[in-house]
C-alpha cells in the first residue's frame, strides 16, 4: 500500500441480501457517484464476487477509487479479510472475500459486519459526528449494534464483538436464534413487536400519533425494556452517546421518554455523565458510508 497517500477516493460497499450499494467517497465523506445493483440470486460467494467486480468496473472505469471497504451481512474476522458467515446469503462459510476482490480489482480491501459499518458511518458523518466513544443500536428485523471507542470500531479479538442485541434481558424470556433466551432482540426487534402486539411498528407509531391509548402504552413498555438493556451496556462501556437507528427508531418520540427514565433509574450518574441519546441520521446509507470510512482507516 505504498501509494496510499495519493489515493483520493475509496469505495464504500454495502452487501445486502437483496441489493448491493456502492459509492465512491473522498476523505471528507463526499460521495460523488453511486450505484445500486440487485444481489444475485442465489447469492453464492462466486456470483456475488462477479457482481461486485462488474459493478466496481462500471462505477469506476478510470480507477479513481484506490481501496475498497465492504460491509457483509454477518461476522467478519478481526483482520477484516474473511466473511465468516453471511446471514441470508447462500453458501457463505469462511469466504476470503477481501483476497478475492484484491486479486480481481488490484485494490486493497477490508471487510466488516454491516451493523458495524452502519455504526462507523453514523460516527463519521451522522449523529455521532465528533463523538469519540459511542454505541449504535439498530432496531430492525433483528437488533444489531456497533461499538466505537476512540473513533475506532471495536471488534474484539475474533472480530465478533458488538452483538449488542444478544445480551440477556430476561433469563426466562423467548428463545433466540443465537441460543440465548430472553435476549434484548426478543424484546426490541420488529419481529418481537409483531409477536407482542400482532402489529407492524409503523402501524403502532401511527396509532400512537393519533392518540391511541393502547399503542402509547405499548411504546412506554418498549422504551422501558430498551432502557433496561441499554443500562447493562452503559455500565460496561460508559459511552458519550447512544445512537438508536433502524426502522423502529421512526417511533422514537413515543419510546424515548420511558427509555430515558429507565436509564436514569438504573444507571449511576457516574456511568452516564453527559450521556447523549440520539436518533441515527443516515438511514439506509449508513452502511455504505461506514464501509468507506473503514477503507480510509485501513489505509492509515
Amino acid at each position: 500500500m505504498g501509494q496510499t497517500s495519493s489515493i483520493q477516493q475509496v469505495f464504500g460497499i454495502d452487501l445486502g441480501g437483496t441489493a448491493i450499494k456502492l459509492g465512491c467517497f473522498d476523505r471528507q465523506g463526499t460521495c460523488d457517484r453511486s450505484l445500486t445493483i440487485p444481489t444475485p440470486q442465489p447469492a453464492t460467494p462466486e456470483a456475488v464476487l462477479e457482481a461486485l467486480v462488474g459493478a466496481i468496473a462500471t462505477l469506476d472505469p478510470d480507477y479513481h477509487c484506490g481501496a475498497i471497504g465492504l460491509g457483509t451481512p454477518g461476522p467478519a474476522d478481526a483482520a477484516g479479510r474473511v466473511a465468516k458467515v453471511a446471514i441470508n446469503l447462500a453458501g457463505w462459510q469462511n469466504v476470503p472475500l477481501a483476497d478475492w476482490l484484491e486479486a480481481r480489482t488490484g485494490r486493497p480491501t477490508v471487510l466488516a459486519n454491516d451493523a458495524n459499518c452502519a455504526g462507523l458511518g453514523e460516527a463519521w458523518l451522522g449523529a455521532g459526528r465528533g463523538i469519540a466513544n459511542l454505541i449504535v443500536l439498530t432496531l430492525g428485523t433483528g437488533v444489531g449494534g456497533a461499538v466505537i471507542l476512540n473513533g475506532q470500531l471495536f471488534v474484539g479479538h475474533q472480530g465478533a464483538a458488538g452483538e449488542l442485541g444478544l445480551i440477556t434481558l430476561n433469563p426466562d424470556g423467548p428463545p433466540c436464534n443465537s441460543g440465548n433466551s430472553g435476549s434484548l432482540e426478543q424484546y426490541a426487534s420488529v419481529q418481537a413487536i409483531r409477536r407482542r402486539t400482532g402489529l407492524e411498528p409503523d402501524e403502532l407509531g401511527r396509532r400512537a400519533a393519533e392518540g391511541d391509548g393502547e399503542a402509547i402504552a405499548f411504546w412506554q413498555v418498549y422504551g422501558r425494556d430498551l432502557g433496561a438493556g441499554l443500562a447493562s451496556l452503559l455500565y460496561v462501556l460508559t459511552p458519550e452517546a447512544v445512537i438508536i437507528g433502524g426502522g423502529v427508531s421512526a417511533s422514537a418520540p413515543f419510546f424515548f421518554p420511558s427509555m430515558q427514565a429507565e436509564l436514569e433509574q438504573r444507571v449511576l450518574p457516574s456511568s452516564r455523565q453527559g450521556l447523549q441519546v440520539l436518533t441515527a441520521q443516515l438511514g439506509n446509507q449508513a452502511g455504505m458510508v461506514g464501509a468507506a470510512q473503514l477503507a480510509w482507516q485501513s489505509l492509515r
